[in-house]
């Protein structure tokens, strides 16, 4: 038992030498879209982003005074902040809806960075939300080096 021990040592050592320096790289499956406009991104060329995404919320803030905060630079029509489950407290975090593009743009350029409550705002439009949609896992392309294994 002890000479399979002393036997398998060496290759270990020589795996895990491989394992702790390897050099990978990754290639993602995901497609980018075809438009090339320097106005905001969408996720469809013909689709509009009206929706802004804000990080950096004080705890305190409500949904009342977020929107209070962006309704001046253009019609809000809809404003969430998202909220623990567990604690009922805001998790930092929420979404600001305008009727059209340009006041979201900005409101986007107006506010990122400011500080609401104390608090500085990070601000970027929103991505769509996909269920059910394929899965982009990058891939090991040289996972045989990694082991020691040559091709």
């Amino acid at each position: 038992m002890m000479s399979n021990t002393n036997t398998l040592m060496p290759l270990f050592r020589r795996a895990l030498t491989n394992i702790q320096t390897p050099v990978l790289s990754f290639r993602c499956f995901c497609s980018q879209s075809s438009s090339s406009s320097s106005s905001a991104p969408s996720s469809s060329p013909s689709a509009p982003n009206n929706k802004l995404f804000v990080a950096g919320l004080s705890w305190s803030l409500d949904e009342r005074s977020l929107k209070d905060a962006f309704s001046s630079y253009g019609e809000v029509t809809e404003v969430r902040i998202m909220y623990d489950k567990d604690s009922g407290r805001s998790r930092g975090f929420g979404f600001v809806n305008f009727t059209n593009e340009d006041d979201a743009q900005t409101a986007k350029d107006a506010m990122d960075g400011k500080a609401l409550l104390g608090r500085p705002l990070r601000i970027s439009f929103a991505l769509d939300k996909v269920r059910g949609g394929p899965v982009v896992v990058p891939r090991l392309s040289n996972i045989n080096n990694v082991f020691g294994r040559r091709s």
